[in-house]
């Protein structure tokens, strides 16, 4: 039973930081990728950042560049999102969510549509005052 457990969410001030925790058990996942989204109050859920697991390749879209930083720990079957200069417009339930098994280069593609994932975790609330 593949499994996505997100952690690290929490209230902080505009400006701030917090990284975000997806674990992922229930199997191997050499050849997957993980995505983060979000959904704001009243708003669709939106693509944020993606990686391949196998090689590390990653993706974001546009309003999170150079403030958020996706990466992974093999050993710990873990993906982090690292959120940086936090704005009042990324408060959101952050969710992760696995995607796969895919080649190398299909994994390293930024996948933005959510029915392309598989499997998700129940998300995190974060909240950016300002």
């Amino acid at each position: 039973q593949v499994q996505l457990v997100e952690s690290g969410g929490g209230l902080v001030q505009s400006g701030g930081s917090l990284r975000l925790s997806c674990a992922v058990s229930g199997r191997t996942f050499n050849d997957h990728a993980v995505g983060w989204f979000r959904q704001a109050p009243g708003k669709e859920r939106e693509f944020v950042a993606s990686i391949s697991w196998s090689t590390g390749s990653t993706g974001y879209v546009d309003s999170v560049k150079g403030r958020f930083t996706i990466s992974r720990d093999n050993a710990k079957n873990t993906v982090y999102l690292q959120m940086n200069s936090l704005i009042a417009e990324d408060t959101a339930v952050y969710s992760c969510a696995l995607r796969g098994p895919c080649i190398p280069a299909k994994c390293d593609t930024v996948e933005v549509l959510q029915g392309r994932y598989d499997y998700w975790g129940q998300g995190t609330q974060v909240t950016v005052s300002s």
